[in-house]
């Protein structure tokens, strides 16, 4: 069994497109420099419905070990200060998930 980690945010008032977009290049980098991540995803909500997050991200790893690795990688740490400084709101969980194939 993996982990797969999720983590959603909901942006403060005021913030833009653009600083969404600092996020969303931030994040984009993380799968080249962090090998513990066997998958991983991110995305704006596409507002189809009323009450949810306005971003998610999604990271899947072998073991906790690599959930760790992940978690207090410095480039994910640099990516997690830009998101705290534009966050109203965050919740995250992880759970196990089948192994590929």
């Amino acid at each position: 069994m993996g982990i797969r980690h999720v983590a959603l945010f909901r942006w403060a008032d005021g913030v833009t497109s653009d600083q969404v977009a600092d996020v969303e290049g931030a994040l984009a980098r993380l799968p080249s420099v962090i090998p513990e991540l066997r998958a991983y995803t991110f995305g704006r909500d596409l507002g189809i419905s009323t009450g949810t997050y306005d971003f998610a991200v999604v990271a899947d790893v072998a073991d906790e070990q690599g959930f760790v690795a992940y978690r207090d990688h410095p480039e994910h740490q640099a990516a997690r200060e830009i998101i705290t400084a534009l966050a109203a709101d965050r919740a995250s969980l992880q759970f196990t998930v089948p192994e590929p194939g």
